[in-house]
């Protein structure tokens, strides 16, 4: 009986968050919706369900849950920046955490420590992992919450590669062995583009394992286990017991001591492909991070097959973004900057040269935004590369050789070059990468 009455419940909540979500499509919606809410007669999963379903119609990456003096901040980060949603009182935010934290399978006595935890939202069409972070502050437990949506895990041809990036990434996939390396900060896309790369790599005939730290999303057909914090299976560990296992491909959710880059370089030497991530700004940064980690120089060069840096940037709103007047000074710059690229990148695109700024309405929030698109660079591995790694080369003749002898494209010229096809602007791409450095 029982079950019964949980499962009712619980038909109950799905079909009340898809009437949300279905309803509250844009942030005024949802910011009206919590204004009108009942804190004295209704339940305060009500409310809950309002601040999900909102987020996950307005493709929210993270709900941000912020004590202040006087009062609880509650955010949504949409496109990589924070919106305002509405603030509430502390004794309701009581309410709402103890909730949160019973989803999320927190300890409700422990303020004073971080806690991390994770729940599922259930919709009519798909279910959504929620990842939940708590820490103490001045004021009262922070929280934020991660979104993440199964269905968002994206092909390698959704990632914004263009054409000729695509075809270096794809032959170097083919390979049965070796390393490819993504770079980049948090928050950067790292993880989905290694994600995209083993959906491209899976196939029922070779085996594919991951260590992550945590596993972002649960993907079908393929072996995935997490670090455990404060205990023995760590990326060395776990590394080593992935290595009986008779893996074709693995992935390492990052390379951040010299025991996991040693293993990781000898398992792409020795008949595995290997895809990671290290914390480096550009492609060339990768290397010395390595020789940080006191990787051997006779190694990581046989063993790397290619780096990639990436970063986020806003693609405009296809509905309203309108045209930018272009300047005769900006027009010089455009010009020298595209003649910058190298020639495997189509330049028949840009040969009439539009630029556009961003207008807002009601399908992106008013931001003129809608959606985020990567910019690559991509540095390939071979024997001149090599030399440099074995002199410990600088990350700047690194970059510089790539840039001369392998028509190397920046992440800002890639970002320049999508700006002149409309999808993006300077602006974002000046953001991500810096001024323009000629």
């Amino acid at each position: 009986m029982r079950k019964e009455v949980e499962e009712r419940e619980e038909q109950r909540q799905k079909e009340r968050l898809e009437e949300l979500r279905q309803r509250l499509t844009s942030l005024d919606l949802v910011k009206r919706e919590i204004a009108s809410f009942d804190f004295q007669n209704q339940p305060i999963a009500f409310l809950a369900d309002i601040i999900f379903a909102g987020a996950v119609a307005n493709r929210v990456s993270d709900i941000h849950f912020e004590p202040e003096a006087e009062a609880i901040k509650i955010r949504y980060r949409i496109d990589g920046l924070l919106n305002d949603l509405t603030t509430i009182s502390s004794d309701y935010y009581k309410l709402l955490l103890s909730r949160l934290k019973l989803l999320a399978n927190l300890k409700l006595n422990v303020t004073d420590r971080p806690q991390d935890g994770r729940f599922s939202l259930a919709f009519a069409q798909k279910d959504i992992e929620v990842r939940a972070s708590l820490v103490p502050s001045e004021y009262g437990e922070t929280l934020v919450l991660r979104l993440l949506d199964p269905q968002s895990i994206l092909n390698l041809e959704d990632l914004g590669m263009r054409p000729d990036d695509l075809a270096m990434v794809n032959e170097e996939l083919a390979a049965p062995n070796g390393m490819i390396l993504n770079t980049g900060p948090t928050g950067s896309g790292k993880t989905t583009t290694l994600y995209a790369f083993l959906k491209k790599k899976q196939t029922p005939g070779i085996k594919i394992i991951t260590i992550e730290d945590p596993i972002e999303y649960h993907l079908e057909g393929v072996e995935q286990t997490q670090v455990v914090a404060d205990g023995d299976y760590n990326f060395a560990n776990g590394l080593r017991a992935i290595l009986r296992q008779d893996p074709d491909v693995i992935l390492i959710g990052e390379i951040r001591d010299q025991e996991t880059a040693a293993i990781a370089i000898q398992a792409a030497l020795t008949g595995h492909l290997v895809f990671s991530t290290v914390h480096a700004n550009e492609a060339a940064g990768a290397i010395p991070r390595l020789l940080d980690l006191e990787a051997k120089t006779t190694s990581i060069g046989p063993a790397l097959n290619l780096v990639m840096a990436q970063r986020l940037v806003r693609q405009l709103c296809a509905d309203c973004k309108k045209p930018k007047t272009i300047t005769a000074e900006l027009q010089e710059q455009l010009e020298k900057i595209l003649s910058t690229l190298p020639s495997r990148v189509d330049k028949s695109k840009v040969q009439d040269v539009k630029l556009f700024d961003p207008a807002g309405c009601n399908s992106c929030n008013h931001t003129g935004y809608q959606g985020r698109i990567g910019i690559f660079e991509l540095l390939r591995v071979g024997s001149e590369v090599e030399a440099l790694i074995e002199k410990q080369a600088s990350e700047t003749e690194i970059q510089q050789l790539a840039i001369s002898r392998q028509a190397m494209v920046t992440m800002q010229q890639d970002g320049f070059y999508k700006a002149t096809q409309g999808i993006t602007t300077l602006e974002e791409v000046e953001a991500a990468t810096g001024p323009w450095k000629g």
